[in-house]
């Protein structure tokens, strides 16, 4: 069998960064509803930051239906190539691929318009392919049980009109496709097991800047005042509510308990539709809604948290998922409330509470445990930021990049002599 790995010749070599090579990252989509919301705090930025925590050079470049830009966002250089319409054409791909100048080309997210493009891009560049699946894109549109059976007329309209659903490259037909092309890649990365067992892959779990986010650097009884929370025992949901974050049956549990004291806050929003908007008319007596904050700020505003909620529902979507409200609270040492939804147990390792799935009973009865021992809450608080400077810090996922990378590189003769 032809081995579809390319082997880097001395024309490919990478540049002199102490013997690493350098990335490009590959993103769909930096617009603000995109990988650019919370400020380069989501995983395209976290594997950019990390690898060059080890000495690699790294770009991350992308499509914007916004205005282009080119910038730097936590010293990662970006560059938005902007495009009028999600509807890509060869002008648009042609844009990109000049602007990749990494030695390795990384697709974020398995999806035709990244990792696609960087398959597209090693044929005529020769440049090896890495891909990292962050989510199950098709389950978004039914998963396994998606068919696209369009009858005559529709597939003519799909085909044929400029702005048909063709013509997406991230539509589902094209995602379906291009899970058959994993394969092809020279090393896959994910963050958690969902992933990895459907995918393959090295897991690579979601790092934390356990500096920014350090508890001894705030004052909870002073955050919870600079944010009119001080009347209240903060549940504090640090993200956009979905329906299959499980909101909804927090919001139950709080119906169950009737305490007015207790509130749900919410910080962020959903970027998408008005789910934030149905949720406050439902439940108007239950939640405070901060809105969104700058990334620099959260360490701040989860201060103010008593609690740090993951009540994520038990969905193919959120199975795929690492909520990097997670790591949020764990390393802020607050007390978690979650979910036992994919890896959120083994993440957590028993320093933190955890309720079924779709059971607001149950989350009901461990706020009133927590509450009723807050002391031991706490000290499980302490313990889950000592795990996660352990296990999901920006230096354990440098590390877990690095090592993943060497393996690939040792694969490649023009490396074997230049990577520690």
């Amino acid at each position: 069998m032809l081995d579809h790995r390319p082997q880097l010749s001395h024309a490919t070599a990478p540049r002199d960064r102490g013997g690493q090579p350098s990335l490009s990252i590959v993103v769909s989509d930096l617009s603000s509803q995109g990988a650019g919301r919370w400020g380069g705090a989501v995983r395209p930025f976290l594997l950019g930051q990390a690898l060059q925590s080890q000495g690699y050079g790294v770009e991350i470049v992308g499509f914007s239906t916004e205005a282009a830009s080119q910038t730097v966002v936590n010293q990662l250089p970006i560059t938005a190539i902007p495009v009028t319409s999600p509807y890509l054409g060869p002008q648009d791909v042609s844009a990109l691929c000049r602007h990749l100048t990494g030695d390795m080309i990384y697709a974020y997210k398995l999806k035709p318009s990244s990792f696609g493009l960087a398959l597209l891009h090693r044929l005529r560049h020769r440049r090896p392919v890495l891909l990292d699946i962050d989510d199950w894109e098709l389950s978004w549109h039914g998963g396994d049980h998606y068919r696209y059976r369009p009858n005559p007329r529709q597939l003519a309209r799909d085909l044929l009109k400029s702005t048909g659903a063709l013509h997406h490259p991230d539509h589902p037909f094209y995602l379906q496709l291009i899970e058959r092309l994993v394969a092809k890649a020279d090393l896959v990365t994910t963050h958690n097991g969902f992933l990895q067992r459907r995918f393959g892959g090295t897991i690579i779990p979601n790092g934390k800047d356990t500096e920014l986010f350090n508890p001894d650097r705030h004052d909870a009884q002073a955050s919870r005042a600079a944010y009119g929370l001080s009347a209240y025992r903060v549940l504090m949901f640090p993200g956009a509510p979905r329906p299959y974050k499980g909101v909804e049956d927090l919001l139950q549990a709080l119906d169950i308990l009737n305490k007015p004291d207790l509130k749900l806050v919410i910080v962020g929003g959903s970027p998408y539709d008005d789910y934030d908007r149905t949720l406050l008319e439902r439940w108007p007596q239950h939640i405070i809604h901060l809105g969104k904050q700058p990334y620099t700020d959260m360490p701040n505003v989860i201060a103010a948290a008593h609690v740090v909620v993951v009540p994520q529902r038990q969905t193919p979507a959120a199975q795929a998922q690492f909520p990097l409200k997670l790591t949020d609270g764990m390393a802020m040492a607050k007390p978690i409330l979650a979910t036992r939804v994919g890896d959120i147990p083994d993440i957590l390792n028993g320093c933190g509470y955890l309720a079924d799935a779709d059971a607001p009973a149950q989350l009901a009865a461990q706020i009133t445990q927590i509450f009723a021992d807050y002391d031991r809450a706490l000290d499980l608080g302490r313990q889950a930021r000592d795990r996660c400077l352990t296990h999901y810090s920006m230096a354990a996922m440098g590390e877990g990049l690095h090592q993943a990378i060497h393996q690939t590189l040792l694969k490649s003769t023009p490396w074997r002599s230049t990577v520690p």
